[in-house]
This record gives C-alpha cells, sequence and structure tokens, in this order.
C-alpha cells in the first residue's frame, strides 16, 4: 500500500479515515505494526518491544529530546543528545551520542521509538544509523502514544516531575507505599493508594474505593497522575494498575521520597 491509501486498524486507538496514508498489521492489537511502503528499517510490535525489554536483547533509543523524554518515557529507553547544528523542526539525535552507548558495535540490536505512527524523528535517525555502518536497527514506529494506549507503564524522570510540581497544578500525586509510611511522611496533597492492598480484579477493593471518595480523578481520566513509592518495582505496579483502569496519563517515579522532596522544595521557593 502507498502513502496515498493509508487505513488504520487501531479501532479504539487511532480514527479510521478512508483516505489514509499508512498500513498497519491486522490481527491482535499488540502484534499491530505501521507498515510505510519503502522505508529501509524493519518495525517492532508492541508485544515485540515488550520482549526486548524484558529479555534486554536490544538498546531501546527515545528519539526525542530530553524534556518529553523527562516527562515520561518507555522504562528502560535510552535518550540521547540531540545532533549539533539541527533545527528544531528537523529534530534528530546523535549518531555518535548512539555509538558510544553501543560501543561502536555496527552489530549491536538497536531499537528507536518517538512519538507515534506520524512521527518521523526514529526514521531520519534509523537512516542515519543506516548511513554510518549499523545492519541491526528496528523502529518501534507506533511510539508513545501507542504503548500508552496499550496499558505500558510509562516512567518519568526527577527533572519531569520538577516541571510539573511548577507548571501543572492539576496533577495527582499517588504514593503506592504503605498507609503507616504515608501517614509518617509524604508529599504535600499526595494521594495514598498502597500497592499492598490493590487486589487483582479491575474496579475492585482499593482501586473502587479511590475511585468513590475522590483520591483518583474521576471527572477526568486524562489528568496526570505520578506515582512513587520505596522503590520502582511498586510505583510501577501502582501506575500499570491504573492505566489498565482507564486512566491514560500515567507515569512512575523509580527514585527515592527524598528525590521528590528536593523537587517540591525548589518548586515552593520559585
Amino acid at each position: 500500500m502507498t502513502r496515498s491509501g493509508l487505513s488504520i486498524v487501531f479501532v479504539s486507538l487511532l480514527f479510521v479515515s478512508g483516505s489514509t496514508e499508512r498500513a498497519c498489521a491486522q490481527g491482535k492489537i499488540d502484534d499491530a505494526i505501521v507498515m510505510d511502503e519503502g522505508q529501509r528499517t524493519p518495525e517492532v510490535s508492541t508485544a515485540e518491544l515488550r520482549r526486548i525489554l524484558h529479555d534486554h536483547s536490544a538498546t531501546v533509543f527515545d528519539a526525542r529530546p530530553f524534556k518529553e523524554y523527562a516527562m515520561g518515557h518507555i522504562p528502560g529507553a535510552v535518550n540521547v543528545a540531540p545532533q549539533p547544528g539541527m533545527s528544531r523542526s528537523l529534530y534528530i539525535s546523535d549518531v555518535d551520542e548512539i555509538g558510544r552507548d553501543v560501543h561502536l558495535n555496527s552489530n549491536a540490536p538497536i531499537v528507536l521509538y518517538c512519538n507515534g505512527p506520524y512521527c518521523e524523528k526514529t526514521i531520519r535517525l534509523a537512516d542515519d544509523l543506516l548511513g554510518e555502518g549499523y545492519r541491526n536497527v528496528r523502529r518501534y514506529q507506533l511510539g508513545m502514544p501507542v504503548w500508552r494506549a496499550l496499558g505500558g507503564p510509562v516512567q518519568i524522570e526527577l527533572a519531569g516531575v520538577a516541571f510539573v510540581m511548577a507548571n501543572d497544578r492539576s496533577a495527582v500525586f499517588i504514593d503506592a507505599r504503605d498507609p503507616d509510611q504515608f501517614r509518617k511522611r509524604t508529599l504535600p496533597d499526595a494521594m495514598n493508594l498502597p500497592l499492598s492492598r490493590l487486589g487483582i480484579e479491575r474496579n475492585s477493593g482499593e482501586i473502587k474505593a479511590a475511585e468513590d471518595d475522590g483520591r483518583l480523578p474521576m471527572d477526568d481520566h486524562n489528568t496526570r497522575i505520578i506515582v512513587f513509592g520505596d522503590n520502582e518495582e511498586q510505583s510501577s505496579a501502582v501506575a500499570e494498575t491504573l492505566a489498565k483502569e482507564g486512566f491514560t496519563n500515567v507515569a512512575f517515579f523509580g527514585g527515592s521520597l527524598d528525590e521528590l522532596y528536593v523537587a517540591a522544595a525548589a518548586d515552593q521557593h520559585e
């Protein structure tokens, strides 16, 4: 199919159009890819990317600017500085920095992603890598929007948290630690949703209680939610649970509560 005949099969994720430019593989949505004719690098599906991250079988690079990466990225992905001298509209990551990350191994397995099917940052970067002799380059062309839509975990960096604290007063902070820890010390205005109390059924138990008592933003499921806890395992588990409850803008912070206090203190002094 050519770029003049696009059809999208993500029924609930992307709009359906009769005059489109790309095609997606039909079948199970986790196995879908974008099939843009003429591309020089193969794609991986969401299911394949999950396996790659689990097995550490490739280095996954986020091809977006650092601020976007810091606000939310696929856990385990590496961000690199932009190529010097490029305009903002033609943003492209620095191939030399990627080379350092993979120790100049031209056979190193590399996966790239950016902001979804229409984002060309990955395509430009993939072409540059091929031009430098890298032979095992693939793209997760569905990118961050579909990763989120399919319930994939999203990680926020401390710089992203600091930006949210300073600029997004509607954001909800969720403390995933046990209630006794929460009562002793937490962030201002944080809500407690302890991992230890979450059940395995959707819309039940502590989740249902949090939806009913105001801890979770039921009037707008697009509200930014940041989950923190004792460690990455704890915070990411609660974040994934919330994503599967239909909250579409959830990220977890994998660092310590002390780091968040530093960010909160900086916000209060601005």
